[in-house]
């Protein structure tokens, strides 16, 4: 079986022809030594994990044959993250975890204190792609650009419950099989805590959950991870 995988923003059926990008050629051919003749695993977000062919291939080009699809669309839970962006390294990690974990939608979101002012979105979701080809994922989460977390507040759909990681909560992981089923996000904050007037703000929403994490405060990127694994274990895919 080829252990090679690539996103391919195409789609994907049996003998359907698929040019690679100038970065998607410049990898098979400089870094994985391919050659026409060879086959590769591809995917695109929609129509399952494929076999496909490659035909040619140059430094800066190429094209494939999809051959048979290997396995079929696999869409994650309707999981968003909600997460205050932190260190580049450690930001670039809840990007690639959350895609690896089975999130829908990836938002970084600002708030009184994040200390990033800006991300680069591309970069991100670049992440996120390397991180489906890797895990062998059939779905890329969407990363969101950085929002206000009150304009986010402001406009948010109430059907979407909101699961906040709190560190004033610190204690006992709390169960979450208790929780109703249905759309959920996770909300991180930044390093430096919430704000109080977040804190009011976030209290006074009905569709929010305040949920301790274990008796020890975690780190952002730490708590992003285990939010969602206790939350894909109760209510996801994982169970």
């Amino acid at each position: 079986m080829a252990k090679i995988r690539l996103f391919i923003d195409h789609p994907l059926a049996q003998g359907q022809g698929v040019g690679l990008n100038p970065d998607q050629a410049h990898y098979l051919s400089a870094v994985m030594r391919q050659a026409p003749g060879a086959e590769i695993l591809v995917f695109n977000g929609r129509d399952g994990e494929w076999l496909a062919r490659i035909e040619r291939l140059a430094k800066r080009q190429g094209a494939l044959t999809a051959l048979r699809q290997t396995a079929p669309q696999l869409d994650p839970p309707d999981l968003w993250l909600l997460f205050a962006p932190i260190k580049k390294a450690r930001t670039d990690f809840i990007v690639e975890k959350a895609a690896e974990m089975g999130a829908a939608r990836i938002l970084p979101v600002q708030t009184d204190h994040t200390n990033a002012e800006r991300i680069r979105q591309d970069r991100l979701q670049a992440h996120a792609v390397e991180a489906a080809e890797q895990c062998g994922g059939t779905f890329v989460p969407q990363v969101g650009d950085l929002a206000p977390l009150p304009r986010l507040l402001d406009g948010w759909d109430g059907a979407r419950r909101i699961l906040w990681a709190d560190e004033a909560l610190a204690g006992p992981a709390q169960v979450l099989s208790a929780l109703p089923p249905g759309p959920w996000a996770i909300l991180i904050g930044p390093e430096g805590g919430w704000s109080e007037a977040e804190r009011h703000r976030l209290s006074a929403m009905d569709c929010v959950t305040p949920v301790a994490l274990g008796p020890r405060i975690l780190r952002a990127d730490t708590a992003a991870v285990a939010s969602m694994a206790l939350w894909q274990a109760a209510l996801g895919d994982w169970h």
